[in-house]
């Protein structure tokens, strides 16, 4: 805790950190979301968030909050010493008299926060293995005013996690703000950064520096994702969530030691400022929620270019990256701005002139992979080869976090209690975009790669291996921190779903869906029943999305339908009172011969007698509309649809052949299925797949045979 906190702020916290007290109800009487928040089944009000943007107002967003800061890191003590001069609007028509701020860096300030809380519960690790041991993070409030009063604060817990966690704080205000208008807080603050985890800190001299400085709450109004009266959305910082903001501007003067190269969210303003040893940057940026940055003495010359696109204005792009990943900047460039195109040719155009993209450091890799308004940090890797998996995660990476952009950023879901809407849907376009420009994903190591061995599949393919199917415990709905089977399914899951929407709706038809949903709620903080309204209306298959819905977001429903049965039997005749099996036996050789002399070539499987050809289905999860394709021995096809709700179905064929196969779902519409080699039979034995993975594997083990023979 730093030295210059208040005597009487220190009592209060160390009253809170024995949890001794909770914070009592904010005077003015405004609720907080539940701690049980998760997916809006109610779409917002027409006017929610001031209506759809037209392009025709002053700004892009309805700007709600300002922020003035300056910044100092001091590299060797890794801290951040701001001052904030925070502006806010009450859009409500309540007068306020406490609001709610996050303070992102406490999650890291002790074993004692909701953030390790729940990773101690559920026995989690970061991405890379590292921990945080001794170095934790923190953020420290000095001081706090209102039009030059001092404003008292409490730390509170909206979800009702630990007394020890001091992720929000609650301003009580000298002077309330009136419906419509607008107050500033004044705000000293020091960021302690912590050893570089879950996407924010330090490594040697690498700071990538998030979640940093004091970040008002959502004051959300009726109408507003589910809203019934003015509500602050404000959670507390949990293990597996993220952000939710309202948008604004920033004006930011960040100084560091001269020889720091820096990046961060927005336009430079001007050449930097010398002045003893230090270097001031000045960035600025409207329209976002949210500011991060970077600053190492260790990176190499950036990589910069610019992009242009249909409505967007002219983007610098550029690249920061350590001399030992030099491998990646120019494939994470070049990635970056193929993703600049088809965001904006499928979604709409990008809004701003800069985007940033950071390569981390050697051992600072918790650091890649984030996203924050025109800023992301990617991959990193020393070698970045052709159909290997370094090169397939280093552009998949690159797309998702600049997608985020995108869902995170532009439309601006909230990511704590609707993460679908963000991790879920960028997920899905990331992969639609990989299949658009038929790129695979690839497993091989560069060493398999030259050896010739690089199998590569679909990306989509990819995502269903990796989404629980035969028992999903959570829907996509759920929110980011209340889940059986943690975070992961909702990437997964809601890209397969959306991709088995977009199979059965169309490609084009979904396409119209998501750019309507991005004209209509950039800017305004969609909610999940926005998004099944959106696609409800566009594509005009309002009870297909409505059912999916209902049964695959705000709940979750197995989908395991297969082939239980398949025969084909030749209709011979049979005996009687007054034949003998013998003289029927006579009869059905010489009507054989005689029909094979006719017909020559005629295939097996083909003769005098019809074949009776039943198939079986089963259905051991939710109805979904399956089409059934029958293949026969003349090169005949049978095709029938099972949209029932019901347990089993069996289809009976007679035809002049026998079947040769039978298929479930031939078009591959449903990947939420829990097994598809269930969806298939055949009445002899087809071996190919097996001999085609063999004799690959036989190809490479020959030839390392043969190179080890060779040392």
């Amino acid at each position: 805790m730093h030295p210059r906190f208040s005597v009487r702020f220190a009592i209060a916290a160390a009253l809170l950190l024995t949890g001794t007290v909770r914070a009592a109800p904010a005077s003015d009487g405004i609720a907080l979301a539940a701690p049980d928040a998760a997916a809006v089944r109610v779409p917002s009000s027409p006017d929610a968030w001031g209506g759809p943007r037209t392009g025709r107002e002053p700004t892009l967003s309805d700007r709600v909050v300002h922020y003035d800061i300056d910044a100092t890191l001091d590299p060797v003590k890794h801290t951040v010493a701001g001052r904030e001069r925070l502006t806010w609007r009450n859009r409500s028509k309540v007068a306020v008299k406490s609001v709610y701020l996050h303070l992102y860096m406490n999650a890291f300030e002790s074993a004692g926060s909701t953030f390790f809380t729940e990773r101690r519960e559920r026995d989690g690790t970061f991405r890379s293995g590292v921990d945080i041991k001794d170095a934790w993070g923190h953020i420290a409030l000095s001081r706090v005013a209102q039009g030059g009063a001092n404003v008292p604060w409490t730390f509170v817990h909206p979800d009702n996690g630990p007394a020890t966690d001091h992720t929000v704080v609650r301003f009580d205000l000298p002077q309330a703000v009136a419906p419509g208008q607008s107050t500033t807080f004044d705000i000293d603050f020091l960021t302690q950064l912590p050893r570089v985890v879950a996407r924010t800190g330090y490594f040697g001299t690498f700071h990538l520096v998030a979640q940093w400085f004091p970040k008002i709450g959502v004051l959300e109004l009726p109408g507003e994702r589910g809203a019934q009266a003015p509500r602050w959305n404000v959670h507390e910082f949990h293990m597996n969530s993220e952000f939710y903001a309202d948008f604004g501007s920033y004006d930011v003067k960040l100084t560091v030691p001269r020889g720091y190269t820096v990046g961060a969210t927005g336009e430079p303003q001007g050449a930097p400022v010398d002045k003893g040893g230090l270097r001031t940057w000045r960035f600025v940026q409207g329209d976002v929620h949210d500011f991060a940055w970077t600053a190492d003495s260790q990176t190499a010359k950036p990589l910069v270019d610019t992009w242009t696109g249909p409505g967007s204005p002219p983007v610098t792009v550029t690249v920061l990256y350590p001399p030992e990943f030099a491998a990646s900047a120019a494939p994470a460039l070049k990635t970056a701005k193929e993703s600049l195109t088809y965001f904006s040719n499928t979604l709409g155009p990008y809004p701003y002139k800069t985007l940033t993209v950071v390569i981390p450091p050697y051992n600072a890799e918790e650091a890649g992979g984030m996203e924050y308004p025109t800023f992301f940090t990617a991959e990193a890797y020393r070698t970045v080869d052709a159909r290997t998996a370094n090169q397939f995660a280093l552009a998949f990476v690159t797309i998702h976090e600049f997608g985020h952009g995108y869902f995170y950023g532009l439309l601006a879901s909230n990511e704590f209690e609707e993460p679908m809407l963000d991790e879920g849907l960028n997920e899905y376009w990331d992969n639609r975009m990989m299949r658009d420009q038929g790129q695979l994903a690839f497993i091989a190591t560069p060493l398999l790669a030259r050896l010739g061995f690089a199998p590569g599949y679909p990306t989509f393919d990819a995502e269903r291996t990796a989404t629980p199917r035969n028992d999903p415990a959570d829907p996509p709905g759920a929110n980011a921190w209340s889940r059986l089977q943690d975070i992961g399914p909702v990437y997964t899951r809601t890209a397969i779903l959306m991709r088995d929407l977009e199979a059965r709706i169309g490609k084009a038809p979904m396409e119209r869906a998501f750019k309507e949903y991005y004209r209509r709620w950039k800017f305004r903080h969609p909610s999940v029943a926005d998004l099944a309204e959106t696609l409800a209306e566009v594509t005009g298959r309002r009870a297909v999305i409505e059912d999916a819905f209902a049964r695959q977001v705000y709940a979750v429903t197995r989908v395991d339908d297969r082939i239980g049965d398949l025969s084909s039997t030749e209709q011979l005749p049979l005996p009687g009172m007054h034949d003998k099996q013998a003289d029927v036996d006579k009869r059905i050789d010489a009507a054989r011969t005689q029909w094979r002399k006719a017909h020559p070539h005629a295939p097996d499987g083909t003769g005098p007698y019809p074949y009776r050809t039943e198939v079986t289905m089963r259905r051991l999860g939710a109805p979904v509309p399956q089409t059934l394709l029958v293949t026969f021995a003349d090169g005949s096809s049978e095709t029938a649809h099972w949209d029932a709700d019901e347990r089993w179905h069996r289809f009976v064929w007679t035809k002049s052949a026998r079947a040769v196969s039978a298929e479930l779902d031939p078009q591959r519409l449903h990947y939420l299925d829990v097994n598809k080699l269930d969806d298939s039979r055949t009445l002899e034995p087809d071996a190919r797949a097996s001999r085609r993975w063999g004799f690959e594997f036989a190809a490479v083990v020959d030839y390392l045979l043969a190179l080890i023979a060779t040392l």
